[in-house]
């Protein structure tokens, strides 16, 4: 591998294109003669720097760009790494931090494209192939200024449970005003459905009054209550929301007198209300600069017959066990629900997660949930030793195929829970355990469970039980409407797709829609409530310029060749983006094609059916395209 010391050559007729090419680690370098792809391409005529580094995204690796750039031997930068959407804002920020346009860089992936399918010449002669066509396209790339748009400073935020309230409060309290949109009558989501919250033991009720009630008193916080947005039209800064707000008869009877409003009260396994007027229909329009997304989730609904829910009234779910539980003073040495003394029940987990293709049935909808729920297990513990230290004559049988308490302080639960001798029996994934109804047996139990034990090396046993709770796992929340109109993406597991889970965790590909809590993924409490601060904080960097810079590649249109023919207004991908405007050219009053650049997402799909050749996309121009092709045919310079 070489380094800063290695030689370079400068050129001084033609191009200062500067190549980096990364090891990975391995990653590459296991698979590519790296030094052999870096003595091939700096023979290019455009190529006058051409270096290695162990990892080109290392504070190291990104000082060989900012010092090459600083000193004038390059003006502009190919990087040869991994996948662009990984590092591509890493290197554009070392190259403005070098005072350059960060718009002079172009990528080479050769890792995922390159060293991760292919292996030896074959896998050096792409990765040379495709870094010599970066650096043909790179000559031809010019300093672009970012769009600068203004920003309206106010923020909507859409749901509002935990983590909606929290992001609400966070930026109110930056001095930025806030609309909330709640679809249902009440605030405080699917945390106002539990007793207390797993590992601390905190009332749930407190913890959403104490925020929703600074939520309803904030002067910069506005509440809506039984509203719904449906439309959307914008961008990032400038977004205009429709909102219908119906308030039922019911909803009414529901949450009271009106004159409560003011503070809220908190309705239990409902959440706390708000209604702020009387009219029962409703529509107004939110003009807002940012959008965060904080949809929540619903609970998995076991489908009739699993597991013998809904067949038998001794089958319930997690939710329901804790409803009850919290709806009724422990007392007594045994469990009692519905009236029904409980000498003993097994808690079943993973009960609408982890679905194996080919051994769970798809639901309705022709989905499994092949993701792990994440906080079943340790709210399934937490009842579990609830149940042993309130009520010790019950027996409680915990069924698992793995148990998963990752957080902090859900270990001990379980540590807890073997103290408190609950009953583990691991069965295989392709083992679930049988419910079966019993009837006229000498122990009187009314169901029994049967399972394969693992842990006893395939022994088969089997729990008389009265009660069996399904640890149900959790889903997101129907948004089609939302992703629809905002253009959103959605991952194989139905949840929200933020840009990068690592570098990006909050942020949507739409500039100025951000992620809170449990419509991204399964969450808890605290994680939820991390990610809403988190996207409040992005949201406060977006809004507190009072403007938003957006990247400038967009379409542009050439006047003079444009004749209005409206064929790119036809091809056009994003409402809005184009549009025909009557303007004077040479003395005459013509329609010619103009861009609202924030609008405009860069697809190019109205420069492919422009019959003039009117329009062009600045950072991937026609000249550029066909530099690469040019390139990709010719002969590259051998090592």
């Amino acid at each position: 591998m070489t380094d800063q010391n290695q030689d370079t050559k400068k050129k001084t007729d033609k191009g200062r294109v500067g190549v980096y090419i990364c090891y990975c680690g391995g990653n590459i370098s296991d698979h590519v003669d790296v030094e052999k792809v870096r003595e091939s391409v700096e023979k290019l005529p455009e190529v006058a720097v051409a270096r290695t580094n162990m990892f080109m995204c290392s504070d190291p690796g990104q000082e060989l760009i900012m010092e090459d750039l600083k000193n004038g031997s390059i003006d502009r930068v190919v990087v040869a790494s991994c996948a662009p959407s990984l590092h591509e804002s890493t290197f554009r920020g070392a190259i403005s931090r070098a005072g350059a346009s960060p718009y002079i860089y172009d990528h080479a992936n050769i890792r995922e494209q390159v060293s991760w399918v292919h292996h030896g010449d074959t896998a050096t002669d792409k990765a040379t192939r495709l870094v010599s066509v970066a650096a043909a396209k790179a000559e031809q790339l010019k300093p672009l200024d970012p769009i600068r748009v203004d920003a309206t400073r106010h923020a909507t935020i859409i749901g509002g449970g935990i983590a909606g309230l929290r992001s609400a409060i966070d930026l109110a309290e930056r001095g930025i005003q806030v609309s909330l949109v709640e679809k249902s009558p009440f605030l405080g989501g699917q945390l106002a459905r539990l007793d207390r919250v797993a590992p601390t033991g905190d009332r749930a009720a407190d913890l959403i009054i104490e925020l929703a009630s600074r939520v309803m008193k904030h002067e910069t916080i506005t509440v809506h209550v039984c509203s719904e947005i449906k439309t959307v039209e914008g961008y990032v800064g400038n977004f205009k929301l429709g909102v219908q707000q119906a308030i039922s008869e019911a909803d009414r009877e529901n949450t009271g007198p009106l004159e409560d409003a003011a503070v809220g009260k908190f309705i239990p396994y409902q959440g706390v209300y708000t209604l702020e007027d009387p009219l029962v229909s409703n529509e107004f329009s939110i003009e807002t600069g940012v959008i965060i997304l904080a949809t929540g989730f619903k609970t998995y609904v076991p489908y009739k017959g699993e597991y013998g829910f809904g067949e038998h009234e001794a089958v319930i779910t997690l939710p329901d066990l804790i409803r009850s539980m919290g709806e009724n003073s422990p007392s007594g040495s045994m469990l009692e629900i519905n009236g029904r003394k409980i000498r003993s029940l097994a808690m079943i987990h993973c009960v609408g997660s982890r679905h194996i293709p080919g051994i769970h049935p798809e639901n309705e909808d022709g989905y499994l949930n092949e993701y792990c729920s994440r906080t079943c297990c340790s709210a399934t513990l937490n009842a579990s030793n609830m149940i042993r230290e309130t009520h010790p004559e019950t027996t409680v049988y915990e069924f698992y195929r793995d148990i998963r308490t990752y957080g902090r302080g859900q270990e001990e639960l379980y540590e807890d829970a073997s103290k408190n001798r609950v009953v583990f029996i691991r069965f295989e994934a392709d083992g679930s355990p049988e419910v079966l109804q019993t009837s006229g047996n000498a122990d009187d139990f009314p169901l029994h469970v049967k399972a394969k034990d693992t842990l006893t090396f395939g022994e088969e046993i089997e729990a008389p039980v009265d009660l069996v709770v399904l640890a149900t796992g959790m889903e997101p929340n129907p948004v089609s409407d939302l992703v629809e109109m905002m253009k959103l993406p959605v991952g194989t597991d139905r949840f929200l797709l933020e840009v990068h889970p690592k570098l990006r965790p909050v942020e949507l590909p739409v500039s100025g829609i951000l992620l809170a809590g449990t419509c991204q993924a399964p969450m808890d409490v605290g994680e939820a409530c991390n990610a809403a601060g988190a996207a409040a904080v992005k949201a406060a960097i977006l809004l507190d310029r009072g403007y938003v810079e957006l990247d400038p590649f967009v379409a542009q249109v050439n006047l003079e060749k444009c004749k209005g023919s409206g064929a790119c207004l036809e091809a056009c991908l994003n409402e809005g983006a184009l549009k025909l405007v009557e303007m004077e050219i040479s003395g005459q009053i013509v329609k010619r094609a103009q861009v609202t650049p924030a609008l405009c997402m860069g697809c190019g799909a109205c420069v492919a059916v422009c019959p003039e050749n009117a329009i062009d996309i600045d950072g991937w121009t026609l000249k550029q395209y066909e530099a690469m092709v040019d390139r990709i045919v010719a002969e590259v310079p051998a090592a």
